[in-house]
């Protein structure tokens, strides 16, 4: 069960109603009235507790499970204990996000301004806002409605910000156009200069950065990423794209719709990124590249060229993943060789 000094839980809900909410199917012969009062993990699930198995890995606890009712695969239904209610889903972990969302829904804050904000005159707040103290909205700044803009963050002269927006703590927002529905977490820094110069031996000379951060709708960004406006052309953030902590995204990237780009990844100024592309922590893209939608960018990647739509890369200098796996089978039986002869 979630601490209730941080989380308030709704509920309870009968079994059939935890099948409409996930889309699920009741399995077997159980009664749908059955009420459930919490979401929990397998190994410490109880009775009144609903659970998931959405990785094989975990079958052999869910056989062991107490848990009352699980979300799980019609594949593995077969190996539930006798006494567990089962809903039957081919997406276990979505069916069980929608339900842990209803046990746990966002709780609602009163619209007020802190004592200590600072509004500025010619800014324009929608209805039922929530600005927490020490935070300032700029001149001329538009917030929709139902945002709520955390303590000691800063909105820029100019920001639009959307209706239901969630701004954490000490974020500093310029230069920016937001979307509906973002949710950008603690210290997230967004349209600040870009890193241009003009370089030379006499010195390197600042390039203004003109253009600006369009973050569309229904983006969530971790906590500490920086996104760097553009220079002239727009930094772009595609709608529902989700980008973990401590990413930097630089100027002029353009990223598409439905992207997952996860912690210390690197994006180098004016790379394109194509709908839904996913890298993996730590990745990093040099400049000016084209990477096709549905492409994937394995962990600690050091990507140098364009990728394909759809393609798998992994290593650095990146390679598809199949010819990486490959160069690195050979080193290793070239290792072990060269280990024969010398015994």
């Amino acid at each position: 069960m979630a601490d209730p000094r941080f989380y308030s839980v709704a509920g309870p809900f009968t079994l059939e109603t935890l099948a409409e909410m996930s889309g699920a199917r009741i399995g077997g012969e159980v009664d749908p009235g059955t009420t459930f009062t919490d979401v929990a993990s397998l190994d410490v699930a109880g009775p009144t507790d609903i659970a998931f198995l959405d990785n094989r890995r975990y079958a052999d606890d869910f056989a062991k499970s107490a848990a009352g009712a699980c979300l799980v695969h019609p594949d593995l239904a077969a190996k539930a204990p006798s006494s567990m209610a089962l809903l039957l889903t081919k997406e276990p972990y979505h069916a069980y996000a929608r339900v842990a969302r209803s046990f746990y829904p966002m709780a609602q804050m009163a619209a007020s301004v802190g004592p200590s904000a600072v509004v500025g005159e010619t800014a324009v707040l929608g209805v039922g806002c929530r600005i927490e103290p020490g935070a300032v909205v700029g001149e001329h700044t538009e917030v929709g409605r139902g945002c709520h803009i955390g303590a000691n963050a800063v909105l820029g002269d100019g920001v639009v910000l959307g209706d239901d927006c969630k701004i954490g703590a000490n974020v500093s927002l310029t230069y920016c156009i937001v979307g509906r529905g973002v949710v950008i977490h603690a210290g997230v820094r967004v349209g600040q200069d870009g890193f241009g110069f003009a370089l030379g031996p006499q010195g390197h000379v600042k390039v203004p950065q003109l253009g600006r951060v369009i973050i569309e709708d229904d983006v969530e960004i971790g906590a500490n990423t920086t996104i760097d406006r553009g220079t002239g052309p727009d930094t772009i953030i595609g709608a529902g794209s989700k980008i973990d902590n401590l990413v930097q995204i630089a100027h002029n990237v353009q990223l598409g719709r439905g992207c997952v780009i996860v912690s210390q990844v690197g994006i180098s100024g004016s790379t394109k990124v194509d709908d839904y592309v996913m890298m993996g922590g730590q990745a990093g893209l040099t400049g000016h590249l084209s990477i096709g939608a549905g492409a994937r960018i394995g962990a600690q990647s050091g990507v140098m060229r364009d990728v394909e739509a759809g393609a798998t890369v992994i290593g650095s200098p990146a390679a598809p993943a199949t010819e990486h796996w490959r160069q690195v089978a050979t080193l290793a039986n070239l290792s072990r060789k060269g280990k024969k002869k010398g015994s």
